[in-house]
């Protein structure tokens, strides 16, 4: 009994020593996940908020429309479905009553992201693009970061448009390591050019028989880009750069065909275009030949844009929408169709008006009948479109058209940002959480799902938590666009 008294006291202290310990830990634990708990609290509130939209009427036409009926006049028809548009007022979002006239509602409504943000991402983003270029120029394509090995796999379209990602990246924030990227991705172009058709110069990409008009139109997007930011480029240099631009819209102008829309490859060895088209090239062609227009004085040019507008407007919308309203064919034209129609509204060319309605109405198709919120692969492609859209409904105070496009891009930048690796909101995606890595390789990639799916087989053509190189570069290019069009600084916002 002695015995046992004079041990209970340092029984008892141990037991008080343990659990003083076990809380310590607990504490630490608490502390190192505080950030964490505060962001799954920001997605869950996100996600609440989805909810409670979906959980509204979803949003239709005010006016039942039958494609079959509408007028055969394209601007008429046109006329009638922008007519029809119902936005949705996103109430469960808006901390208040937006005025009529005012030109940003951003103060009006609770949002996801901020410059911060999209500043970080950004970083992260163009870091990825740069590291990934290959010695000779063109670009690494595919990476599992989980395995940690390269996707034996390629598309000469998609090097174009990684060309164009860095050429945007660094348009909107000049750096030395861009520019060098920039520098050696054109070279590796220019070594692959060749003689066109008619006096216009092409290229030849390794060893495919054909070459995409998408190809072309990127490669030239991204001297178009280069030349608007660099201002003391070489003479001989300049000139280059100016001459190749030259070839390369001149085999554009070459490829349209005669009912306005663009051959969709060049075969090399017959030297003959297709006579079929590519509702992709024929976007991304046109946004060439505008930016080309509008920002280097190629007045000549005009011509062929008013006439592959009118064509392509048309026959991925009205035409389009009354063989099926969701339309594989206006989900490929989307995004180019729309960022070359808001440099033809701003432009003020032949119609423009025409081409603003066409715009908002394929922003409300790609909202409400794409559905594109509810998509569970990387949708950035859309909100390049969303924004061309927002950016028009700016300029017509459309507070109605502002508000959803508003709440449909915010929601989205924040969602697809959580599937960055090593992001700004990388702890609020459980699938990156507990499959942290420190892959150099990795860092900035956007991954083209949440997460993987191990249990189910891909798709072929499918991508999920791979890094292709064209999806961080869709991605980072909406991120310049809403730094510069979205979320402006806030001296840009009051003016």
């Amino acid at each position: 009994m002695t015995k046992w008294r004079w041990l209970r006291p340092a029984w008892f202290t141990c037991l008080v020593l343990a659990i003083l310990i076990a809380f310590a830990f607990s504490t630490v634990a608490c502390d190192k996940s505080a950030t964490t708990k505060k962001e799954h609290k920001a997605e869950k509130k996100h996600k609440k908020s989805e909810k409670a939209e979906k959980s509204e009427k979803k949003s239709k036409f005010e006016t039942p429309l039958d494609f079959s009926t509408l007028p055969d006049d394209f601007p008429a028809a046109m006329k009638k479905i922008h007519a029809a548009l119902k936005w949705s007022d996103r109430k469960n979002a808006m901390t208040g009553e937006p005025p009529a006239d005012v030109t940003d509602v951003r103060p009006y409504m609770q949002l996801m992201v901020n410059r911060d943000i999209l500043s970080k991402t950004f970083e992260l983003g163009d870091g990825f693009l740069v590291r990934n270029q290959k010695p000779a120029g063109n670009f690494n394509y595919m990476y599992d970061w989980l395995t940690k090995t390269w996707v034996a796999d390629d598309n000469q379209v998609r090097q174009g448009g990684a060309l164009w990602g860095v050429a945007l990246c660094h348009k909107y924030k000049p750096a030395k390591e861009s520019k060098a990227a920039l520098d050696k991705g054109i070279k590796y172009w220019f070594d692959q050019t060749i003689p066109g058709p008619e006096g216009s110069l092409t290229v030849k990409y390794q060893n495919d028989a054909n070459t995409e008009t998408g190809t072309v139109a990127l490669i030239a997007l991204s001297i178009i880009e280069y030349l608007q930011v660099e201002k003391n480029i070489p003479a001989a240099y300049e000139k280059e750069l100016r001459a190749k631009l030259t070839g390369y819209l001149h085999f554009l102008r070459w490829m349209q065909l005669d009912n306005g829309h663009f051959s969709e490859s060049f075969n090399l060895e017959s030297a003959k275009r297709k006579d079929k088209s590519s509702p992709y090239f024929d976007g991304e062609a046109m946004l060439c030949l505008c930016k080309a227009a509008r920002y280097l004085d190629y007045k000549d040019l005009i011509p062929t844009i008013e006439k592959a507008a009118r064509a392509t407007a048309e026959d991925y919308t009205v035409k389009a929408w009354k063989s099926d309203p969701d339309s594989a064919l206006t989900k490929g034209f989307y995004q180019w169709g729309s960022m070359s129609f808001v440099e033809y509204y701003e432009s003020k060319w032949k119609d423009y008006e025409l081409f603003g309605d066409t715009t908002q109405a394929l922003a409300w198709w790609m909202v409400h009948t794409h559905d594109t919120m509810s998509r569970r692969r990387n949708h950035a492609y859309a909100l390049e479109g969303l924004i061309s859209a927002y950016r028009i409904s700016k300029l017509r105070k459309d507070v109605p058209a502002m508000t959803d496009l508003l709440y449909v891009i915010d929601r989205s930048i924040y969602k697809l940002t959580s599937w960055q690796i090593g992001g700004p909101l990388e702890n609020v995606n459980k699938f990156l959480v507990d499959n942290k890595t420190n892959d150099p390789v990795a860092l900035g990639g956007i991954m083209n799902a949440a997460k993987a799916y191990p249990d189910k087989a891909p798709k072929k053509g499918d991508t999920r938590h791979e890094l292709r190189i064209d999806v961080t570069q869709h991605q980072m290019h909406v991120v310049t666009l809403a730094l510069t069009h979205v979320y402006p600084p806030d001296e840009k916002a009051k003016k």
